[in-house]
């Protein structure tokens, strides 16, 4: 009927912009007392959170900064990193989280191509800014520097800056005065309330919300831009699939400039959870924080995982409950799946992209796989999985044609990915962007089978996928079974030119100290799991290199092939 579409659109009453920032508005109100943060010795409520996120918002405001204006962050998983979080956004600007693990050169392009009109640095990076800054294309941004908390010393640096708390001018607590502030009121008379802000600067919830940056193995990253919504939509999405609540202790061992944490940043807070932070990260620091705050999650990189399992039996702290661990990025193995619910960890293993906002397929523990074997089990919770309920489409499709493969377990395509939780585009780079929106999806560069029960499995990148004799070789096949070999700790495996075969797998081991690398032993337990064309044909013992984010560089490995005899 036409009455359905005659006087009934969206009003004020009835319609407001999803923003990430909506979260801390009602953790404030709801939740005004509990311990929103803490860090080190230091705790802060939801009311404080608030507080701090908001006066950000202000004082980000007063430089006449705002919607579209870059805000740049170089700081650890600390409370000032929380707040940026959130009052860079409240402020309507766009939030630019950079990897702390990048060189001075990559900083400088990111600060120049995203146009950085505001750096908050924190006092432990002042020399990477003081090089970075050198030869920028752009009017330098203003400064601003968190003090680091641990460091005895004062703030030292050449360049010209505010610290952070004076930036803030946070006013007294009005809990002082015996009065308790709400999101509805101004911090002094005069300025806009939190809720204000949130209905002036996110009027549309599409704008952009936060500027993130891929790892750029063989080229400069590309900037990735989010929007408000689908910040949002992918924090619920989280907090749905791994049962985030007010109960919720959640550890920072994940960076939270990788994709805003994987935006775990507003998860946590949308349910009234603890954000645990830690500065540094070791094997004894979160089992330390594991014992000490009672924590219930937390994401980390395989690599993390495999840092916990093989940590000194004196640091290791069995949880006394489950704590439920996210991992991403490659397919953690069997042995490190195995090893850390050893450990009392709960493991989910999630995928995506800086383009989808981090997570965006979970695979999602069945009932029957309680049954199972070790093996099976691994084997199960290995795959990539579907797609969380925030996502409309994850599916495997062929480039070319845009057709899905079959769930056959056997025919390859490429993860395509459609909803609104991915990216915008690219920043100023409309053909990049082109190349990876095709047939309506977003297509990763993974290459991944369908199972029948819709799950996907990634069998490599598609630039990593190694021909020999015709035949299609697995890398991340092969690695599975290296890292079952008891002397091994991390594995690649990349092609290496031949006369005859045209590829054949060369694998890369880091071994266990004290270890050799035998060629005829590592050949003979790939023999006993892989047909003999899999087999690789060089083991090379090293320690893998690897990005800023973790990430094994396999094109320098595919350079050390060639060298291989």
């Amino acid at each position: 009927m036409d009455a359905y579409e005659t006087d009934l659109d969206s009003n004020p009453a009835n319609f407001a912009p999803l923003s990430p920032v909506r979260f801390l508005e009602w953790a404030a109100i709801t939740y005004p007392s509990k311990t929103a943060i803490i860090d080190g010795d230091r705790r802060s409520t939801y009311r404080e959170f608030a507080r701090r996120s908001h006066a950000l918002a202000l004082a980000i405001g007063r430089l006449g900064l705002g919607r579209n204006d870059t805000v740049s962050v170089i700081i650890p998983n600390v409370t000032a990193m929380l707040d940026a979080h959130n009052g860079v956004l409240l402020a309507g600007a766009v939030l630019n989280t950079i990897n702390l693990r990048l060189e001075a050169d990559t900083v400088r392009y990111i600060l120049g191509h995203g146009e950085c009109q505001l750096l908050l640095i924190d006092q432990s990076f002042l020399p990477l800014a003081e090089e970075a800054l050198v030869g920028l294309e752009i009017p330098a941004p203003k400064i601003v520097v968190i003090k680091d908390d641990t460091d005895p010393n004062p703030i030292r640096t050449s360049l010209p800056h505010v610290e952070y708390e004076a930036f803030l001018d946070l006013p007294p607590d009005p809990l002082a005065g015996g009065k308790a502030w709400s999101p509805f009121e101004e911090l002094r008379e005069g300025e806009a309330s939190f809720a204000e802000l949130l209905a002036t600067n996110v009027a549309n919830e599409f704008q952009a919300s936060a500027l993130g940056y891929t790892s750029g193995t063989t080229a400069r990253p590309k900037g990735v831009v989010y929007d408000h919504r689908g910040c949002y939509l992918n924090a619920v999405g989280n907090a749905l699939s791994v049962g985030l609540s007010p109960e919720t202790g959640y550890l920072w061992t994940l960076p939270m400039f990788h994709c805003n944490g994987w935006t775990y940043t507003w998860s946590v807070t949308m349910v009234g959870g603890t954000h645990i932070c830690l500065r540094k990260l070791s094997a004894e620091t979160v089992f330390l924080a594991i014992d000490k705050h009672d924590i219930t999650h937390l994401c980390a990189a395989p690599v993390v995982l495999t840092m916990l399992i093989h940590a000194p039996e004196e640091v290791q702290k069995r949880p006394s409950r489950p704590v439920r661990v996210c991992t991403g990025g490659a397919a953690p193995a069997t042995a490190i799946i195995e090893g850390i619910e050893r450990l009392n960890f709960n493991l989910l293993h999630t995928y995506g992209l800086t383009e989808t906002y981090g997570p965006a397929i979970y695979c999602f523990m069945q009932d029957e796989w309680a049954g199972y074997s070790a093996q099976e089990k691994s084997a199960e919770m290995a795959r990539q999985g579907t797609a969380m309920v925030t996502l409309a489409s994850s599916t495997s499709r062929n480039i070319e044609t845009g057709e899905e493969v079959p769930a056959d377990t056997t025919t390859i395509g490429e993860i395509a990915l459609r909803g609104n939780i991915v990216m915008r585009g690219y920043l100023k780079d409309p053909e990049a962007t082109k190349k990876a929106f095709q047939h309506g999806y977003f297509f990763s560069g993974d290459l991944a089978v369908r199972h029948p029960d819709n799950y996907l499995q990634i069998k490599d990148r598609s630039k990593d996928i190694i021909i020999s004799g015709g035949e299609n070789v697995s890398s991340l096949e092969i690695e599975e079974v290296l890292f079952r070999h008891p002397d091994v700790i991390e594995a690649a495996v990349v092609a290496k030119a031949h006369d005859h075969w045209g590829e054949t797998p060369c694998a890369f081991v880091t071994l266990r100290e004290g270890a050799a690398c035998d060629p005829v032993a590592m050949t003979a337990h790939c023999q006993h799991y892989l047909a003999g064309f899999k087999v690789p044909k060089h083991f090379v013992p090293v320690q893998l290199p690897k990005t800023s984010t973790g990430k094994i560089q396999k094109f320098k490995l595919r350079e050390w092939a060639k060298d291989v005899t």
